[in-house]
């Protein structure tokens, strides 16, 4: 059971797949995701496996600690100390007809990132202000239009929604902004209805087209033509770092600590000296899967 975690954001910067391997859908390599709600997600151990890479080449001379930290990789004769949860969905990038995009959650993404960044031991800070309500944007927004009498909405792709303006919703885009690094979710953050969110969700990940050239004849090589689909920049995950205090004796070499509690700390400052930007996914080779790393407290 772990003892202390502390949560962190991934913003997408270039566009990443976590796939699931081929399909026989209409997309032939999709992305992950949540069997019970259908959005997307990077499972965790994705998340894991990046990071531990990122810190394989940034800290080469730390071999031993990474080691006790993720885990060893060949004959294995300790779990690892640092874990992670998968990478939820927070904020969904959506054309709108103002202020170009906007980011789009609701109340069910919401809630549960706030019941997961109130589990105990989740060194959180700064509290999450309550939920807003379905159909609203903050105060300071810039997606509105003039609808009907007097009543406003946003454009979102095809869909015209209904809003109004709520504090709630101000307070919340101020905390994504302040603690999560959100720096635009003041003017661009939209609370849709549970439902039409993940309508929204579905039908705009990005596909992709691939195929590969026969560099003799400059023609699409047979069979190498497929579609792969990608979580577009600007969307918005979060995860949970946890930390487990085993008491073997390589974890209080590198890891010390008189209680487990100091432990758990000692194996969290590690985690956070992650770089802030890093590579998750698939296709890094062109490119794919850049994101910014930012921990709560929008550091």
């Amino acid at each position: 059971m772990f003892k202390k975690a502390v949560p962190f954001f991934i913003k997408i910067i270039t566009p990443l797949h976590a796939g699931t391997g081929q399909e026989l859908g209409i997309v032939d390599l999709p992305i992950q995701r949540e069997r019970h709600t259908g959005l997307p997600k990077i499972e965790s151990s994705g998340v894991k496996g990046s990071i531990r890479e990122v810190f394989r080449e940034a800290f080469p001379e730390e071999k031993e600690k990474i080691e006790v930290a993720f885990g060893p990789e060949e004959n294995p004769q300790h779990a690892a100390t640092l874990g992670f949860t998968e990478a939820r969905l927070l904020l969904f990038p959506v054309k709108s007809a103002m202020g170009i995009f906007a980011l789009t959650t609701c109340p069910m993404v919401l809630r549960r990132l706030k019941r997961e960044l109130s589990l105990p031991g989740v060194s959180l800070g700064k509290p999450v202000p309550a939920i807003p309500d379905e159909n609203t944007v903050g105060e300071n927004s810039s997606l509105l239009l003039q609808y009907g009498q007097g009543e406003k909405a946003v454009v979102l792709e095809e869909f015209t929604f209904k809003v109004k303006e709520d504090e709630k919703t101000t307070q919340f885009a101020a905390w994504l902004k302040g603690y999560a690094g959100v720096e635009e979710a003041p003017q661009r953050l939209v609370v849709l209805p549970d439902d039409d969110f993940k309508t929204l969700v579905n039908l705009t990940t990005e596909v992709i087209t691939r195929i590969k050239i026969e560099p003799e004849t400059g023609t699409v090589k047979e069979g190498a033509l497929f579609t792969e689909e990608f979580l577009p920049s600007e969307t918005v995950l979060y995860s949970l770092a946890l930390a487990t205090p085993l008491s073997f004796q390589q974890v209080r070499e590198h890891f010390p600590g008189n209680t487990p509690e100091e432990v758990a700390d000692s194996i969290l400052n590690f985690f956070l000296k992650i770089p802030s930007f890093i590579q998750i996914g698939g296709d890094a080779t062109i490119g794919k899967g850049i994101v910014q790393i930012i921990r709560g407290g929008g550091q």
